[in-house]
């Protein structure tokens, strides 16, 4: 008996891969998928560890075109992230990071931040200790 060929538009072993992801999360990623699925934040929907080019966006708004990264400190200065952030602007996502510490003490905060990215209202690229955000070329529901 000879296998149905598959369907799938991706690369075998991605989705098994985006699953260990998914269930290898920590604390802070568990507390913002907690308010990030079910179109919970603003009725934006959001998938989580979705793979984009060689990446995986730990949570993206494809109609946003928006990628959130919650980062543990062996981030801080990464060239590896420097590189990916530049992968995924070039490829028209804006990416918004945090700190994982953050989302556990300044939740409501760290929301805020998402829903202004999301809506647009933040115009500029951002690099502050407690946030970084790469504005691609468009922004927010539709807006250029």
């Amino acid at each position: 008996m000879s296998e149905k060929p598959s369907r799938s538009r991706r690369k075998p072993g991605v989705t098994m891969r985006a699953r260990q992801f998914r269930s290898a999360g920590n604390q802070a990623e568990a507390l913002l998928w907690t308010e990030l699925k079910a179109r919970r934040l603003n009725g934006f929907k959001f998938v989580r560890q979705f793979p984009v080019g060689p990446y995986f966006a730990d949570f993206l708004c494809r109609e946003a075109k928006l990628v959130v990264e919650l980062d543990g400190s062996q981030h801080a200065g990464s060239a590896h992230d420097e590189r990916r952030d530049a992968f995924l602007n070039a490829a028209g996502y804006s990416v918004l990071r945090f700190w994982s510490v953050d989302m556990l003490r300044d939740r409501q905060e760290v929301l805020a931040s998402i829903v202004e990215a999301l809506e647009g209202r933040l115009a500029e690229n951002t690099d502050a200790p407690d946030m970084n955000y790469k504005m691609a070329f468009r922004r927010g529901r539709g807006r250029p």
